[in-house]
């Protein structure tokens, strides 16, 4: 039998197209400073919650952070919960760290890497309490549809890692996405829609409104919310 190459595997189709814009002094001193105290890569093969923190609590993971402006306010208003942030965009990963090491924050960590192979390589399984993904790339047009993040087989490995009874929070702001990732999310008996059958949720109080979130509102556009929980 021959030896398959590389080039002879299917290629996993990417929900992310990695933007290398140059970094800020700011963002760059951020990931100088901060990523050697608060952050991982794939080649620390297994990530240990207990060991990577210096205290005990709720584990929650978000992927896709952006510029890290949420994350770090739920990291600081929650000093109890331990964060995971994954992004693959480095000047938001320089931001984020820049943010910590000002404000003193110790109970989040990073990962720079794509959330697909972190999740595979480095997670175990049953071990996280909440994860959150806000805002994903919608791939507006339909040709694209298939480069979205929340797709079945990828909500199948996040319920993989997800604790019993932990739960599962989107959010976005376009409709059409929104009714997507309900049907994906429903279609999993091992979830359970917090809000009843086919509802959204209310923004809960532990997702800070945006900037971005804020203006499409004055602007008349909608915020849909979902929350599943592990049975």
């Amino acid at each position: 039998m021959l030896a398959m190459s590389d080039s002879d595997l299917p290629r996993r189709i990417r929900s992310f197209v990695i933007r290398t814009g140059r970094m800020t002094d700011s963002q760059k001193a951020g990931w100088d400073v901060g990523f050697p105290k608060h952050g991982f890569t794939l080649s620390d093969n297994r990530f240990d919650w207990d060991a990577s923190f210096d205290m005990a609590g709720p584990r929650v993971l978000e992927i896709g952070f952006g510029m890290g402006d949420s994350l770090v306010a739920m990291a600081e208003q929650n000093p109890q919960s331990r964060y995971l942030g994954i992004e693959v965009h480095t000047p938001g990963v320089g931001k984020l760290l820049a943010d910590v090491e000002r404000l003193g924050i110790t109970n989040l960590k990073v990962f720079a890497d794509d959330a697909v192979q972190v999740l595979e390589d480095v997670i175990p399984v049953n071990s996280i309490d909440l994860m959150q993904i806000f805002f994903p790339d919608p791939w507006h047009k339909k040709r694209h549809h298939k480069r979205r993040l929340i797709q079945a087989e990828f909500v199948s490995l996040l319920i993989s890692r997800l604790s019993a009874g932990g739960c599962l929070h989107l959010a976005t702001d376009w409709e059409p996405y929104a009714e997507h990732m309900m049907d994906v999310l429903s279609s999993k008996e091992t979830l359970h829609n917090l809000a009843g059958e086919r509802q959204f949720s209310a923004r809960p109080e532990s997702r800070p409104e945006t900037k971005f979130e804020r203006r499409g509102h004055r602007l008349g556009h909608g915020v849909w919310d979902l929350l599943f929980a592990k049975r």
